[in-house]
């Protein structure tokens, strides 16, 4: 006997197909679907865990069901490359396009506060629970949902320079501003890992918590002693971002095995 739940999923699921709720859109309640289908909310909970099982939605944080961009959302490779940034002064790293505008999702701050992370204080060259310059960002391509998380955290040898810089999308400026104080060039290097989110950090990526993230944690050196000027945090959703790397041969592995019998692989 064909299971109603799987009746009602099938009608929700063509509604999100026919686009009656837009990706990030937030689906009505299970109580307003259990009267608009005449069933009781348990067959409407099944109905949408065979939803969120299938890519069309998930559970949010503190904003109910929402409508996936697709069992994939739009991606961006992550290479290795910083380019000067086109829409504003500075420079767009990866995985931005530096002909591609960028928004900022929510309040951005920028305030002094106390580095309490040991992991990031290492990084940044300080003492755990010093207090240093943080700016926070939720920024993403304009039209789509919130990329990535930005925390940048600014050693306090540099912090007057960047105290009056708004905390806006590019953040080239001002990283510009203190290579133009004497730390030219900045170098950066970078520290990829998985985890899962903290239940602020999927909210703001507006992810449910059992989707992992990629961290990303970018140390930026100064040019002129070789010592850390900025570390930025990045946190992106899993399905959002894929890595990309080149592999490049060691210098004995230039040309063929010269022991090497004909014929053998």
């Amino acid at each position: 006997m064909h299971s109603r739940y799987l009746d009602i999923a099938s009608k929700i699921r063509g509604r999100i197909e026919a686009g009656e709720w837009a990706p990030g859109a937030r689906l009505p309640r299970l109580n307003d679907f259990a009267a608009e289908y005449g069933a009781n909310r348990d067959t409407i909970g099944r109905a949408i865990a065979v939803l969120e099982a299938e890519g069309y939605v998930w559970a949010v944080q503190g904003r109910g069901i929402a409508v996936r961009y697709g069992t994939m959302r739009p991606r961006r490779p992550r290479g290795d490359l910083v380019k000067r940034n086109e829409q504003a002064t500075g420079y767009s790293f990866p995985s931005a396009s530096g002909q591609e505008v960028w928004v900022r999702h929510g309040t951005a701050s920028s305030a002094p506060a106390r580095l309490e992370d040991p992991r990031i204080a290492k990084l940044l060259g300080v003492e755990a629970g010093t207090e240093v310059l943080r700016r926070f960002r939720v920024t993403g391509p304009a039209s789509e949902a919130p990329f990535q998380i930005n925390v940048s955290w600014i050693h306090p040898r540099v912090a007057e320079i960047v105290a009056g810089v708004d905390a806006n999308p590019a953040a080239g400026e001002w990283l510009r501003r203190v290579e133009k104080a004497g730390h030219w060039p900045i170098r950066w290097m970078e520290i990829h890992r998985a985890r899962m989110p903290s239940k602020e950090e999927a909210n703001l990526l507006e992810i449910p918590t059992n989707l992992p993230v990629l961290e990303i944690v970018r140390v930026g050196t100064s040019g002129a002693d070789n010592q850390p000027v900025e570390v930025t945090e990045y946190v992106v959703a899993s399905d959002r971002v894929e890595t990309v790397h080149v592999l490049h041969r060691d210098e004995k592995a230039q040309e063929p095995w010269p022991d090497e019998p004909e014929g053998r692989s």
